[in-house]
């Protein structure tokens, strides 16, 4: 019998309705024959199985009986084995490929349909990159159309992209188009090890603005509002909007401040995110232009590590309508994590930050991945990631957690 020589390359491809003991028989009879194996990879969609393995074929391979031995198997399992030769430049060229560039695309929602797919696909693929692999993230979804939970697949690319700018540009306006957030990363070894959060806390790590409540309760709630809705859009400077704010608060009595924390509500999925976060050994810290007597409730509930924040001013049992020590504004925050990062031996490439205002965009710009949640159009805009459609805990599929790997 003559032996080819023109290929020195096998794939070996198996389909078929997934079930336990199913690669192992098959690697069995590959051992047998000390085949070398360059690559090998498995999915299984739904019981769906595919199974692919690329082997060196030496010539005391192509001479024995390992084919037909594999294909005997197959039968035995009910699965279609099918055999590929592949051209050796084609592996060198594929081989070489792996030097690329690694990037990963989260795509997530209440719910995703293959018109959001296509969407992302064109625009990857109009950058010239290429789909590697995809991952559900989040865990399986019911039948049932009124079981709105939320959706999470990632997307791993590899190619050389020439503008990430273009890139990120496009996919942020799929965000608004499709109501879906859609998450550019670099898959690099900072993404795997990230290991400081830090949190703004009105309208992130809880839902309200503590300083519109006390507001409200001091009877100047309609003004206050208007300031603070012009500073996050970044329409004001922090500094001067946050003292006049305070400023109407004087004559506040000191029992408004414990009714504010009584009825302080958590942020959809912050417990989530915080429980699993510790669990994974993560310090987390509140980086907050807001005050420290609802900061202090929140540390002691979620068990926080770092808190700064503003001190209000009290006096006789009453607000004096100014805050002790410096304001805590967005060039604070960033003074914060980066000491923060550095008393816990910490790169800034490790370190995660969260916010939704225009004071939270210098630590975003900083930490090695900023997260802009349910932000405001200027800080979606300008923060390099945006959570919009989900609960805080969504930051966990940035950082690649499954939903079984979370604590409810």
């Amino acid at each position: 019998m003559e032996i080819s020589t023109e290929s020195r390359i096998l794939r070996i491809d198996i389909t078929g309705q997934d079930r336990a003991r199913v690669t192992y028989p098959l690697t069995q009879i590959l051992g047998q024959y000390h085949a070398r194996i360059l690559d090998m990879g498995q999915a299984v969609i739904h019981d769906a199985l595919a199974l692919s393995i690329l082997i060196e074929q030496t010539i005391e391979i192509q001479a024995s009986s390992l084919r037909s031995e594999l294909e005997e198997e197959a039968r035995k399992l009910n699965v279609q084995i099918h055999f590929q030769l592949i051209p050796e430049s084609d592996y060198n060229n594929w081989v070489e490929r792996q030097r690329d560039r690694r990037y990963l695309v989260s795509v997530l929602g209440t719910s995703l349909d293959a018109y959001h797919l296509a969407r992302v696909g064109e625009i990857i693929s109009s950058s010239g990159l290429n789909i590697d692999r995809i991952d559900r993230l989040s865990g399986r979804q019911s039948l049932d159309v009124r079981d709105q939970g939320r959706v999470c697949l990632e997307l791993s690319l590899s190619g050389m992209l020439s503008d990430e700018d273009t890139l990120r540009a496009s996919l942020l306006g799929l965000t608004s188009d499709l109501e879906i957030d859609v998450a550019f990363q670099h898959d690099n070894v900072y993404r795997r090890n990230r290991r400081l959060v830090a949190f703004d806390m009105d309208s992130t790590l809880i839902r309200t603005e503590v300083i519109d409540e006390l507001a409200k309760l001091a009877g100047v709630g309609e003004q206050v509002q208007a300031i603070t809705e012009a500073a996050m859009r970044g329409e004001l400077d922090f500094q001067q909007s946050f003292r006049k704010r305070v400023s109407l608060l004087r004559g506040l009595p000191e029992s408004a401040l414990q009714q504010v924390i009584d009825s302080v509500p958590l942020m959809d999925g912050a417990e989530r995110l915080i429980r699993t976060l510790k669990k994974l050994g993560y310090k987390t810290a509140i980086l907050s232009g807001g005050f420290t007597f609802v900061g202090r409730k929140l540390q002691e509930h979620l068990g926080i590590d770092y808190l700064h924040a503003n001190e209000l001013e009290l006096q006789d049992g009453k607000a004096t309508g100014e805050v002790l020590c410096d304001i805590v504004d967005g060039g604070k925050k960033a003074e914060f994590l980066t000491k923060i990062a550095s008393a816990e031996n910490i790169s800034m490439e490790q370190t995660i930050a969260i916010g939704d205002g225009a004071n939270d965009l210098p630590m975003l710009s900083l930490a090695g991945l900023g997260v802009a949640f349910r932000a405001k159009p200027l800080v979606r805009k300008t923060a390099r990631q945006s959570i919009s459609r989900m609960g805080l805990d969504g930051v966990l599929y940035l950082l690649g957690v499954r939903d079984r790997e979370t604590i409810d």
